[in-house]
């Protein structure tokens, strides 16, 4: 099973990557996607290595890396199968903060995933007519814009630049890793653009900003090679839910639009069947943290340099979990109706994984705490029933909001690759 779906997996991106962009249309030609609470027991942090079927990557000789100030490895030491992949590029190969064979090429070149720059978006009316009730889009709102970026679009595109209530954001979306993640892309007062870079480290996305060509981990928002070293993006809170939980919650709610300048095969998963939880992850040669399976979904959390993330099994299972992280006091919700995006062939007919959602359980100076009841959340202070983006629909707290936390839908074993000592929260026996 894991053999064949390899092949095809490859097959796809050596057809898919000299398939042509729309006529008349500018942009690249390639097309193709690879890239607690008292009552809860925390395991230790410790992994456990697992064997990793993928053969190693050729050439993967280096030169000795020295360290320089600040951290920074300062000499060009790329691979040569990396020098290969990056000749024309104007990146700042002196200052980096990995050891360049942790890179590796994910098949598409650089663009090769064409990143939406000038998105167009349509009423949740007019995309109900080709966007499934079930199908997942990462949920944002600033300042009254609530922007919602369908899967089945992202999945080709991986990223976004967009400007939602004035400010300006990228919208990332890695499949290999099911990392749906949004960032602010100002830094020091300059806006910058980014792209898919074609590399992979730790089989996530690395993107690129198009000002100083400097590389950016996307599970991290941390610049990892070029002039950037040691800037970080700052993430901003989204959801990753049903259109219809979407819809509901903003029924004045624009969707991005799937006019965006190029001819794909929108609703379609070119990833079919990968998010089996016992799977080995693509283009992953690092070791496996065996707490979890690899592509166990976890809703990750990180505070006070306190990471934890919560398995989607446990959540599907309570739906409500109450937590403090660092001391900080959060509650995390569960709720089914949303279909995975990594599943079936057609994505609307992927395996109902649910959508969470993560929120200060603290409104006006009260705790509140929650229930879960018929598909929604009602709180125990006063009865009011909640939606799972944070939103008080009905009873004395109509009109309500909880303010959301920061948090990931991720495959455990990437989460677990950058953040290793992670704690894994379990329901205590």
């Amino acid at each position: 099973m894991w053999l064949a779906w390899s092949i095809g997996l490859l097959f796809l991106l050596a057809a898919c990557s000299s398939a042509v962009s729309d006529p008349g249309v500018e942009g690249p030609a390639a097309d193709t996607p690879v890239s607690g609470s008292p009552d809860a027991v925390t395991a230790e942090p410790a992994a456990t290595p697992e064997a990793n079927d993928e053969p190693a990557p050729a050439a993967t000789e280096t030169d000795a890396i020295s360290e320089g100030e600040e951290g920074i490895l300062t000499e060009d030491d790329r691979p040569a199968r990396l020098r290969g992949v990056t000749a024309s590029w104007d990146t700042n190969w002196n200052k980096h903060i990995i050891e360049y064979d942790e890179l590796l090429s994910g098949g598409p070149p650089r663009d090769g995933i064409p990143s939406i720059d000038e998105p167009q978006f349509v009423s949740a009316e007019e995309a109900g007519d080709w966007l499934a009730d079930n199908e997942p889009v990462i949920a944002m709102e600033i300042g009254g814009d609530a922007r919602a970026y369908p899967l089945q679009i992202l999945t080709w595109h991986e990223i976004v630049n967009d400007v939602v209530g004035d400010v300006p954001v990228i919208v990332t979306f890695c499949p290999l890793c099911n990392a749906a993640i949004t960032f602010d892309r100002r830094l020091e007062g300059q806006v910058y653009e980014f792209g898919t870079s074609g590399l992979l480290r730790n089989s996530d996305l690395v993107m690129y900003d198009r000002t100083t060509e400097s590389l950016w981990q996307q599970l991290t928002g941390e610049a990892i090679v070029g002039d950037m070293v040691g800037q970080r993006l700052a993430f901003l809170p989204s959801s990753l839910v049903s259109f219809a939980g979407f819809r509901q919650a903003y029924p004045e709610g624009v969707v991005l639009s799937r006019d965006t300048g190029y001819s794909r095969d929108y609703g379609r998963n070119p990833y079919a069947g990968y998010d089996r939880a016992d799977q080995t992850p693509f283009l992953f040669d690092g070791e496996l943290d065996g707490r979890l399976l690899p592509m166990e979904r976890v809703v990750t959390v990180s505070f006070e340099g306190v990471d934890v993330a919560y398995p989607l099994s446990v959540l599907s299972e309570v739906h409500v979990v109450e937590d403090a992280p660092g001391g900080v006091d959060l509650v995390i919700w569960h709720v089914p109706g949303t279909s995975s995006a990594l599943d079936a062939a057609t994505i609307a007919q992927g395996e109902d994984v649910g959508a969470t959602g993560v929120f200060d359980p603290v409104l006006d100076g009260r705790k509140l705490s929650f229930r879960f009841e018929d598909s929604a959340f009602v709180d125990e202070e006063t009865g009011s029933t909640w939606n799972v983006l944070g939103q008080a629909i009905d009873g004395p707290l109509a009109g309500e909001r909880l303010t959301p936390i920061v948090h990931g839908n991720h495959f455990w074993f990437a989460w677990a690759a950058f953040k290793p000592d992670t704690i894994v929260y379990q329901i205590a026996p």
